[in-house]
């Protein structure tokens, strides 16, 4: 059994959302000399959930390798990546405010899915799994996009928003995981970390 997970994210919500598994982690985050951005480049005509699936597991096998370059102690590793599509158009994280805006007038008064992907590294092994959800968002008033822009929570986020956020108020459905679409699917990330004989604390 392992005592512990690398997780090779920077998002603070991955890392709270693992703790509530009893999950003890570590950062196993990219040197500033790597480009990790460049991991997450869209490939022509890419479905959603291609996308996704590849990104996260060239986010693991990027976290290997920096595994084995610090010389760091052998144990699993845990990556996600997290995508809003509608229908087979990806939504990335918004360049700017005017991006940011048209993600929002695009998401509102309609249902979008988000895809997020974990990979696990079990020894040579990658474990892979997909919670596909689906949000609909009331519509959204001018005041309420250029409101929620003006917070700068929209930026860094696939899709311009975190559903955690205050743009939950606008939220009317959900059919999915909750957790999946905050970036973590805690069903499928605690059935993977079983695989990988990760010990969960008492």
């Amino acid at each position: 059994m392992h005592r512990f997970v690398y997780l090779a994210s920077q998002s603070p919500r991955r890392a709270q959302l693992i703790e509530q598994l009893g999950i003890a982690h570590r950062p196993l985050l990219p040197a500033l000399r790597e480009n990790a951005e460049r991991l997450e480049e869209e490939r022509p005509d890419e479905a959603p959930v291609d996308y996704v699936r590849r990104v996260t597991l060239a986010k693991l096998l990027a976290a290997r390798t920096r595994l084995h370059t610090r010389g760091l102690p052998e144990a699993p590793i845990l990556t996600a990546d997290t995508t809003v599509a509608a229908g087979r158009r990806i939504l990335g994280k918004p360049r700017d405010a005017a991006d940011a805006a048209a993600t929002l007038r695009l998401l509102s008064g309609r249902w979008h899915q988000v895809h997020t992907a974990v990979a696990v590294s079990h020894g040579r092994e990658s474990l892979l799994a997909l919670s596909t959800s689906r949000v609909r968002f009331a519509a959204l008033s001018e005041r309420v996009i250029d409101q929620y822009i003006a917070s700068g929570e929209p930026f860094g986020k696939a899709g311009a928003y975190a559903i955690q956020g205050p743009i939950s108020a606008w939220i009317e459905r959900i059919d999915g995981s909750y957790t999946g679409i905050m970036g973590l699917p805690l069903f499928e990330t605690r059935e993977l970390l079983a695989r990988a004989r990760v010990q969960a604390s008492p």
